[in-house]
């Protein structure tokens, strides 16, 4: 993202700084004011908000247990505060974020298309360790996975289904929009090689593009672009900036065949992240009122807080319990000397739901941020009647956490406190064909509680069953992880 004060920003202070942590703490406190009132002034009152998030973004997950309009209470008005504060800068001063829905486009970008050349996969199999997993050896992996409290028992129901239904892989009928075409945690290479249309959006470089589009031609799908104008070399002329051309994309999505698909996985480093992702929601809204038959898609990060049901817990609980003797020797000065921060276990027992809080500080708020406000606008558009696809992906080795030393390290040394981190080619297919699966299944069960839509097969690599808090692991995970992490 260019870094000029176009498009959707952060508003202007009376200093003329744009400060990413007043409106995070005053968005914070909005979601939480109808239904926390307490917890509310205590976002408003934080005063170092970069180090002192953690706590109110667990309390905005607390807050929507007492009864499913207390959840969607929160995510409404959490939506509703993002909408009212983010601006939109351009010629004509600023506005708020809720007028770009009715903005005009400032121009229309060309649909062109790439065909794959190969064959589709008429069977869903997935790579794993350098081998690709099908049929009973697909199943004994997910199984294993269940088994270990690496996911939960959910995902065995979800993977089954798709792998006997091969000809859903395809998604006929269907166009998937891909926001964040060239995104590491993204579907659209399992989807081509499945044969699907995709329709792919990200920033208009030229070198993202061609990796985009080799990707496409090795495929066996379509893969529909936002082109300028002329015909030459489609990556130098394919792309658009959603931070700055929400009303533009809004409008070619609103033009694509078949049954349209919103896919948000977008992604940029610090305040941009934020401001992508409201960008994103804008053009949500503006696509949900021209197009009713709109379906949305998300992945929700593991490093988030969650409320997780009882036998997630009870599974910890054991865990804890079980740990070994040289475990609870070095656990009880460990905690001691850290004032209890380290090594905790990581529910009361009993409690249904557990709250799993796995928020990284090193990621920061404006990181929860955006993938808070993506959990609330999916609460929302479910309980609306809109078809759903949210799934809590794994933790995953790819370049944005590797280039972080520190989370780096505690993903390395990850193992040694019962998690599992997944290599990007086993996250991006086991995610797709998660999406597979709600597409073809009306976004998958419904549940009584919208954390229950949210725990539907999540693969948290252990996080949510592990013996510890995840924070009170994570240091020493990264300490044991060092060695592996620099290698």
């Amino acid at each position: 993202m260019s870094t000029d004060d176009t498009g959707v920003v952060f508003p202007a202070g009376p200093d003329g700084r744009r400060s990413t942590a007043a409106v995070g703490r005053a968005v914070v406190a909005d979601a939480l004011r109808p239904v926390d009132p307490t917890g509310a002034r205590a976002a408003e009152s934080e005063t170092n908000w970069r180090a002192g998030y953690l706590v109110h973004f667990r309390r905005l997950v607390e807050a929507g247990l007492a009864s499913p309009q207390a959840a969607l209470t929160v995510a409404g008005a959490g939506l509703g505060a993002v909408h009212a504060r983010l601006q939109v800068a351009g010629d004509g001063g600023e506005q708020p974020l809720r007028t770009l829905p009715d903005a005009p486009a400032g121009r229309t970008p060309a649909t062109r298309e790439v065909t794959g050349t190969a064959e589709p996969e008429r069977e869903f199999t997935l790579p794993f360790h350098g081998r690709r997993l099908r049929g009973d050896d697909l199943l004994r992996q997910v199984d294993s996975w269940v088994e270990r409290g690496i996911a939960e028992p959910t995902l065995a129901d979800a993977v089954r289904t798709v792998a006997a239904h091969p000809e859903w892989l395809a998604l006929p009928g269907r166009t998937v929009v891909v926001l964040g075409a060239g995104a590491e945690m993204g579907p659209l290479t399992a989807l081509l090689r499945w044969g699907a249309t995709v329709a792919g959006v990200d920033l208009p470089r030229p070198d993202l593009w061609r990796r985009v589009l080799d990707t496409a031609r090795r495929g066996a799908g379509r893969l529909l672009v936002p082109a300028g104008p002329g015909d030459g070399d489609l990556a130098t002329t394919a792309g658009a900036d959603l931070v700055r051309e929400v009303p533009a994309v809004a409008d070619w999505v609103a033009e694509l065949p078949g049954d349209p698909v919103l896919g948000d996985y977008v992604y940029a480093d610090g305040a941009t992240n934020v401001r992508v992702s409201a960008a994103v929601d804008a053009l949500t809204l503006r696509l949900q009122r021209e197009r009713p038959d709109l379906a949305l898609a998300f992945l929700a990060t593991p490093t988030d807080v969650f409320a997780v049901p009882g036998d997630a817990v009870e599974q910890s609980v054991r865990a804890y319990a079980g740990r070994s003797r040289a475990g609870k020797l070095l656990g009880r000065p460990l905690r001691t000397l850290s004032a209890g921060r380290l090594l905790r276990r990581a529910y009361v027992p009993g409690a249904d739901p557990g709250i799993s809080d796995s928020l990284v500080a090193q990621q920061g708020p404006n990181y929860a941020l955006a993938k808070r406000l993506q959990r609330w606008r999916a609460t929302v558009a479910r309980a609306s009647g809109v078809t759903v696809s949210m799934n809590v992906a794994p933790p995953t080795r790819t370049r944005s956490v590797v280039k972080n030393r520190a989370l780096a390290a505690a993903y390395a040394g990850a193992h040694r406190f019962g998690v599992e981190v997944f290599e990007p080619a086993t996250s991006n297919v086991l995610m797709a064909a998660l999406l597979v699966h709600d597409l073809h299944t009306d976004g998958g069960p419904r549940h009584d509680q919208p954390w229950q839509d949210e725990a539907y097969a999540a693969v948290h690599g252990g996080l949510w069953r592990a013996a510890y808090a995840p924070r009170s692991a994570l240091g020493l995970a990264a300490v044991l992880g060092l060695g592996a992490a620099r290698g």
